[in-house]
């Protein structure tokens, strides 16, 4: 089976550069360095227009968990819709009930749209916070999620590695799962063979200085030591070597 990877990008500048290296499917964000929030439309309009990549556009509306309130909902919802409206090929979201459950009403009516639209469902690492990898699985495969983005429950896919191996062992031919965190061009061979997937997920990100991220009085700094007065965006030489290293 051919092997896909998707790069994670946080702006219209990620999405040009990731597809100058060679990337086919991105995963188009905003905020990055609160673990990815809702492009805007204006993003993924020019993403589109200007572009020749598969867009699985993100749906979350704040940082921290995934455990939603209605009127959080009821925006994801709205979010998702024009996001399809606009052009994006799946939608990648995730909920959680207080217990670290998958929240099963939420996420089929959040399906029911995407589907609706005839486009990917993606439910993203929201899944590697479960109490039960096994058991959501299951229920996300019979709720009809196309595809997990997932780190094995742990930090990174390396260190997740055996959860991975046996998810794609059992429930492989049920549903796609796709491996991120922490996958680079030096780890992505020996991580795809050792679990059998065939789709990884990564940010292939650099650091840029931004002089004006500080003063002596004033910080908006969400790098921390070296990168405190830093962005970061793709690596068109990172996406190139990273795609280059599992074929």
């Amino acid at each position: 089976m051919k092997r896909t990877v998707e790069i994670c990008c946080g702006s219209y500048e990620d999405a040009v550069t990731a597809v100058s290296g060679g990337a086919k499917r991105i995963e188009l964000n905003s905020a990055l360095f609160m673990g990815g929030l809702t492009p805007s439309l204006g993003t993924l309009r020019l993403v589109k227009q200007t572009l020749n990549c598969e867009v699985i556009a993100m749906v979350r509306p704040r940082g921290a968990g995934f455990c939603y309130s209605e009127a959080d909902f009821q925006v994801m919802l709205e979010d998702a819709k024009l996001l399809l409206e606009n052009g994006a090929d799946g939608i990648a979201f995730g909920f959680l009930t207080e217990n670290r459950d998958i929240d099963i009403d939420k996420t089929k009516e959040m399906l029911t749209l995407i589907h609706s639209f005839h486009k990917q469902a993606v439910f993203h690492r929201a899944f590697d916070c479960c109490n039960d990898s096994y058991r959501a699985i299951e229920q996300l495969i019979t709720l009809g999620i196309d595809r997990i983005l997932t780190s094995g429950a742990q930090a990174t896919a390396i260190q997740g590695s055996e959860l991975i191996k046996k998810l794609q062992e059992r429930y492989g031919k049920q549903i796609e799962l796709l491996a991120g965190s922490g996958i680079n061009a030096a780890n992505a061979r020996e991580l795809i063979e050792e679990c059998g997937i065939n789709q990884i997920h990564s940010s292939c990100k650099k650091w840029i200085i931004d002089p004006t991220t500080k003063t002596d009085t004033v910080s908006y700094a969400y790098g921390t030591g070296a990168f405190s007065d830093c962005y970061d965006i793709v690596d068109a030489a990172k996406v190139k070597a990273l795609i280059e290293s599992i074929q």
